[in-house]
């Protein structure tokens, strides 16, 4: 069974650093790629970041959304069966429930993910 657990929200002060993680389990997910989303209250869910698979090369459509790009950098450890979402210099703007995802076809693309961590609650407050 596929299962995504996710870790590494909490609150932090604007200016502030959060390292998220993704961990597969009861699959090795190295050929998967790993898209990170987020939801604030009352908005639509915002996908931020797709790595494509083994190696997160550009050419399988590895992206960063322009909206958070220069601030936030996603990364894979596949040894590890773990994704990874850094998130810098956060603004309030960036609080929200994060969430991961997977999908086997390795490619970041339009297909949709079948595979959700559970969120983790991001705030960023003084």
């Amino acid at each position: 069974q596929v299962q995504l657990a996710e870790s590494g929200g909490g609150l932090v002060q604007p200016g502030g650093s959060l390292r998220l993680s993704c961990q597969g389990l009861g699959f090795s997910p190295g050929f998967y790629a790993f898209g990170w989303f987020r939801q604030a209250p009352g908005k639509e869910r915002e996908e931020i970041s797709c790595i494509s698979g083994f190696d997160g090369s550009p050419a399988q459509g590895t992206f960063v959304a322009a909206s958070v790009k220069g601030r936030f950098t996603h990364s894979r450890d596949n040894a590890k069966n773990t994704a990874y979402l850094q998130l810098n210099r956060l603004k309030p703007e960036d609080t929200a429930v994060y969430y991961c995802a997977a999908k086997s076809s390795g490619v970041c693309d339009e297909r949709e993910y079948p595979y959700w961590g559970q969120g983790t609650q991001v705030t960023v407050s003084s």
